[in-house]
Parts: C-alpha cells; sequence; structure tokens
C-alpha cells in the first residue's frame, strides 16, 4: 500500500522513525526509569480552557436549529464581529465585512488554502523562516519554491528585503510574514511593515501576514496589525486566530482580513476545501471577540510565566530575555557539557535534557541551535512557583557551555 503515496508527502518515510520519535522515546524512557512525571515546555497551545461565556454560547447556540447546517464561507454576524474587533483592538479603520474579512478552520487550513489560491509550478513563495509551514508545504506540494528569508539576532528577527535576488523576486508571487513570530517572540515595527508595503507594490507580489500571536505583547509593546499601515490592504491580507488569544486552539476558528480580490479567491478555494466552522462555534467566537478581558487576564497569565522562566533558564547559564510577544522564550541551545558531551545540534541537546532532567524542550535546527520554551505548561497560579522550583532542581547538577 505505501508504494502507492504520493511523493509530495514523502510517503515512503511514512511510519518510519524520526528525530521527534527520538524524543518521544527519551520521554518514555525517563519516566520508566525516574519514576517522575514529565515536565513539558515544548506545548504550543494555550493551558487554559476556553472562557466561561465563550462555552456557555457554544451550548445555547448548538441547540440552535437555524445553526445545524454547513456555514459556507461563514455568517456575516462573525465576520461584522471580527472587523469590529480589528477597529478597537488594532486600530484598522474601514474594513467592509461582506467582502474584506472571511472565516477559516484556523490559521494552518487558512495558509493552507491561501498558498492554493497563488502558486503554480515554478511560482516562488518568499518566506521567513523558522515560521508555521503550512503554506509553505502546500506550496512545495503545487509545484512552487520557497525561498527562505533567515530570521536571526543579528537581524532582530526581521527579513533583510533588500538581499532577496532580482531573479527570485521576479518569479515570486507571494511573501509570508509571521509577527509576532513563533518561535522567536520578535514583533515587527510599522517602518518595517511600511516597507514591507513599498516592496509588494513595488514588485506585484502579495503578502499574506499570520498575526496569531497579536494580541499577546508584553510591558510598553503595543498590538500592531499590517492592516493598519497605510496601503497594506491593496497589497495582502492578514489572519487572525482565535487559539492563541482566546485559548479556543480545538476550536479551529481564525478569520482572514484585508485585500477583496484575495478574499473573494479564499472563498473560492474554500468552497472545494471546506464546508464551513460550525455556525454555534462561530457565534461563540463572536462572544469571545467582544469580551477582551480574556486576553487581558491570558497576557497577564503569560507574561508572569515568562518573568519567572527566565531567572530559571539564565541560572543555568542560557542567554534568555523576556520576549516582546508570544509565550515562547526562544534560546541558543548548549554547545555541550563540562563532562565532554558535545551537541551537533539543538535536538541533540533536546534528547540530552529529556534524559538527564525529564524536561522537554522544542528544538530548532534552521539557523543555528536554538530551543523553545513556551510558558504555557499546566499549572494554576498557585501551583506555578512549584514549577520553577522543580526544574531548578531536576537542572542543578548541569554544567552546559555555550561557547
Amino acid at each position: 500500500m505505501q508504494k502507492l503515496f504520493a511523493n509530495r508527502i514523502s510517503g515512503e518515510r511514512i511510519g518510519k522513525k524520526d528525530i521527534k520519535n527520538r524524543l518521544e522515546e527519551a520521554k518514555q524512557k525517563y519516566q520508566a526509569e525516574k519514576n517522575k512525571h514529565i515536565i513539558d515546555l515544548s506545548i504550543s497551545e494555550p493551558d487554559a480552557m476556553a472562557d466561561f461565556d465563550v462555552i456557555g454560547s457554544l451550548a445555547y447556540e448548538a441547540g440552535q436549529w437555524g445553526n445545524r447546517g454547513c456555514a459556507g464561507n461563514g455568517i456575516i454576524e462573525f465576520k461584522e464581529a471580527a472587523a469590529a474587533y480589528l477597529q478597537r483592538q488594532f486600530k484598522v479603520e474601514g474594513l467592509n465585512p461582506v467582502t474584506e474579512v472571511n472565516h477559516a478552520l484556523g490559521t494552518k487550513t487558512a495558509l493552507s488554502q491561501l498558498a492554493q489560491v497563488f502558486i503554480n509550478p515554478g511560482d516562488v513563495v518568499l518566506s521567513i523562516t523558522p515560521a508555521e509551514n503550512a503554506l509553505t508545504t502546500m506550496a512545495k506540494w503545487l509545484g512552487g519554491e520557497v525561498f527562505e528569508l533567515a530570521l536571526t539576532a543579528k537581524n532582530k528577527f526581521l527579513p533583510d528585503l533588500e538581499s532577496i535576488p532580482a531573479e527570485v523576486i521576479a518569479k515570486a508571487k507571494l511573501l509570508y510574514l509571521q509577527y509576532p513570530n513563533s518561535p522567536s517572540g520578535a514583533i515587527a515595527t510599522k517602518a518595517f511593515f511600511k516597507r514591507v508595503v513599498k516592496f509588494a507594490k513595488a514588485n506585484q507580489i502579495a503578502v499574506i501576514h499570520d498575526a496569531g500571536y497579536a494580541a499577546l505583547v508584553y510591558d510598553d509593546n503595543e498590538p500592531l496589525s499590517f492592516l493598519a499601515i497605510p496601503g497594506a490592504k491593496q497589497v495582502g491580507v492578514e489572519i487572525h486566530s482565535l487559539s492563541e488569544a482566546f485559548n479556543m486552539t480545538g476550536w479551529r476558528l481564525a478569520f482572514v482580513a484585508g485585500n477583496a480580490k484575495i478574499i473573494q479567491a479564499f472563498a473560492a478555494v474554500k468552497n472545494v476545501s471546506d464546508s464551513g466552522q460550525f455556525k454555534a462555534i462561530q457565534r461563540a467566537g463572536i462572544t469571545a471577540l467582544y469580551k477582551s478581558e480574556i486576553t487581558d487576564v491570558t497576557r497577564a497569565k503569560y507574561s508572569r510565566r515568562l518573568e519567572q522562566l527566565v531567572h530559571v533558564f539564565k541560572e543555568m547559564g542560557f542567554a534568555a530575555e523576556k520576549p516582546k510577544a508570544t509565550y515562547y522564550l526562544y534560546l541558543a541551545a548548549p554547545k555541550a557539557t563540562k563532562d565532554g558531551i558535545k551537541f551537533k545540534n539543538a535536538y541533540d541537546f533536546a534528547e540530552y535534557f529529556i534524559e538527564q532532567t525529564g524536561i522537554v524542550v522544542a528544538p530548532f535546527d534552521e539557523n543555528g541551535a536554538y530551543i523553545r520554551i513556551s510558558a504555557t505548561f499546566q499549572a494554576l497560579e498557585q501551583e506555578e512557583y512549584g514549577v520553577y522550583e522543580d526544574i531548578r532542581y531536576r537542572t542543578q547538577g548541569l554544567q552546559l557551555l555555550f561557547k
């Protein structure tokens, strides 16, 4: 059967072990040998339940006769709520909810469908890396090519658009961005977004901006939408998710807003790709979008946790700083230990870290060896201190080298 699988999904490798299996095996081995629980700092989704009022709205709306059928390209009430949310929270003015907003079954699905809107064989996607790979993977499946724009500490995790070769730009159709950025926690600036608009107009390239973490910014940083920049709506669209800001990851609800022509084409792809999100979920989403205090509480929790995690990982020798946004710390991985163990890459260290401490981190090796620490571990506020102390206890014997 496996020989029938498509090459584009690496069908020959399905069912075979990869590096992720190694990390899972390391977790199981630690639990079996140490008889201790795992501390998972790799989880990339919120730890909290959706708000009680949102759950109540879903329960009520699920019993309404008018919500029983397929939603198609979505209900107008959700689109209106999405446009109003962007105006209130991000100062995005003048969005037409009828023609410039559509719902989606989560960010990942939206990105995959937007690739289908644009990409023919040979077309190029300009994409930051690291970032969510749903759009770039689908682009490759469609016969397109991906030109990676490396995000590094040196460029403050903002892509250098001026460095892209002219012959690449000539074939490019899309520029894919994600800010605030996962995993780095970096944010974009108005000045950067203005350069993006200018670049897109000059080269007739469409911009797809994933703003899933846009509401989760800390301290003196203000939420920023690409669509708040003059001219942005002429060149692209932005995706917002209810997952991170409203603890609704499993609900699979997002929206795409911006250029009317792109929204129209997106709707055409959706018509043959999905039947829309359950209307009751969309109506519950409306409740969430009008209840900003949900995000306020969530933001305060992650800000508090990130500050403490910075202290904990600094004690181990990591060059840790609180990010400007998201719920992640993005840290350069150690190169070795004082007793001679060397790490070839971040995956090597992540495996070692599990084996020694039972703590799971997410490794990234795209642009150097990094690990991602997530503040979404499961704990009540009064239990958080115990988590930090447990991490300290488990790591106290480690002697890590970073040079």
